[in-house]
């Protein structure tokens, strides 16, 4: 079995609560038993994330060597230039870790994503846009910290794919729900295609 869930903002990756913590579990949201959560998502970050029974899927998607694709928008405080990008995707220094080669694009047109509840903080005198960032690696708040070391905080973030399986793509899937993947979603996760150069100019 092979779950896709969209997991909202305040929910922790685990089944078991942590004692003091204002986070809620998956536990919440009815899974079949003995499913676990591949990969993580943190609590503050929503999006797609795959729980399963089969053990197999950990070494498919997590091991470095495989090097599987997970794709992330981020809402950042004011608009990166075309520099700036290019120094996310050439890799930047966060914690004495030189990140890896990515894709990160400015999307356009910008993408019409429901509110979040609690909503983001907005200042009213500070632009924001959303970007795209493609990766092969998932070290703790990596997104959030690559995006501050270039001056452009994470005010939200939302893991949209994972191998070429989009969660906009799976029927039934709104935010706090799940669904388990047939043989088609299953391929798709699987995937190691990546966008081509040229998306960045036609996003």
């Amino acid at each position: 079995m092979l779950i896709c869930f969209h997991k909202p903002y305040g929910i922790l990756s685990q089944f078991t609560p942590e004692q003091g913590s204002r986070w809620g579990t998956l536990a919440e949201f009815g899974f079949p038993k003995n499913v676990y959560p591949i990969g993580r998502l943190d609590a503050d970050s929503e999006g797609l994330l795959l729980l399963s029974d089969e053990p197999q899927w950990n070494a498919r998607l997590l091991h470095p060597d495989r090097a599987h694709v997970r794709e992330y928008w981020a809402q950042v405080e004011r608009i990166p230039s075309e520099h700036s990008l290019r120094q996310l995707e050439t890799g930047v220094t966060i914690g004495g870790h030189r990140t890896l080669p990515c894709l990160a694009v400015l999307l356009d047109p910008q993408p019409e994503v429901a509110p979040r509840d609690p909503p983001i903080r907005v200042r009213k005198t500070v632009a924001d846009c959303w970007i795209s960032l493609e990766l092969v690696e998932g070290k703790y708040h990596q997104v959030r910290k690559m995006t501050a070391s270039i001056g452009h905080p994470t005010l939200r973030l939302i893991r949209v794919r994972i191998g070429q399986l989009r969660l906009a793509e799976v029927a039934g899937v709104g935010c706090g729900t799940w669904v388990e993947l047939d043989a088609r979603g299953r391929s798709a996760v699987q995937s190691h295609e990546r966008r081509d150069d040229h998306a960045r100019h036609t996003r």
